[in-house]
């Protein structure tokens, strides 16, 4: 064998290396679709810390209520949509299907279903600020119905992107496990 620095090993141009072994496809796709569904997680994480300092802040009345409105109604329900982000990182290092099908589940429920709530509990108020120009909750100042339109969107599409790349993982799964049972 040559080293890096040393000369190529005799009997050979460097045009061997076909016969090595690779990595296999679905392997690769594994660690890159968990590398992106973590940093989706991670993501969803800081959504929820900031849903959950906005909700205690506002029951805790730590500031006046002119800064910080009451949460909604949709904002309690969503609180759960932690347990699919620790579902899908509990099913990460051994590959455990299940529990990666179970996030998927309870992200429908837990995740996308509160924020269909909270886009339909919101459209009123959404409807007379933008008609009217008039809001009744303010979040420093800002309205409270904008900024937290602005924060649903931003959740559906991590929910979106973690949904389809759990369903590329699991796909990429169910390929490794079908050829194990080949062989």
């Amino acid at each position: 064998m040559a080293s890096r620095a040393g000369p190529r090993a005799a009997g050979t141009d460097g045009s061997d290396f076909q016969h090595r072994e690779r990595v296999a496809m679905h392997y690769q796709m594994s660690v890159t679709l968990k590398y992106e569904i973590k940093k989706l997680i991670y993501v969803h994480l800081v959504i929820w810390l900031l849903l959950v300092a906005k909700m205690s802040v506002g029951h805790l009345r730590l500031l006046p209520h002119d800064q910080v409105a009451m949460p909604y109604q949709w904002e309690y329900p969503y609180l759960l949509s932690i347990v699919p982000a620790l579902l899908g990182l509990l099913s990460f290092p051994r590959n455990n299907i299940s529990y990666l099908v179970l996030s998927m589940i309870s992200m429908g429920l837990f995740s996308i279903a509160p924020l269909i709530y909270g886009s339909m509990e919101m459209f009123p108020a959404a409807q007379q600020l933008f008609r009217h120009g008039k809001a009744y909750r303010f979040l420093f100042g800002f309205s409270a119905v904008s900024v937290m339109y602005l924060v649903l969107v931003l959740a559906v599409q991590v929910h979106a992107w973690q949904l389809y790349y759990s369903k590329k993982l699991l796909d990429s799964w169910f390929t490794s496990t079908q050829e194990k049972k080949r062989k």
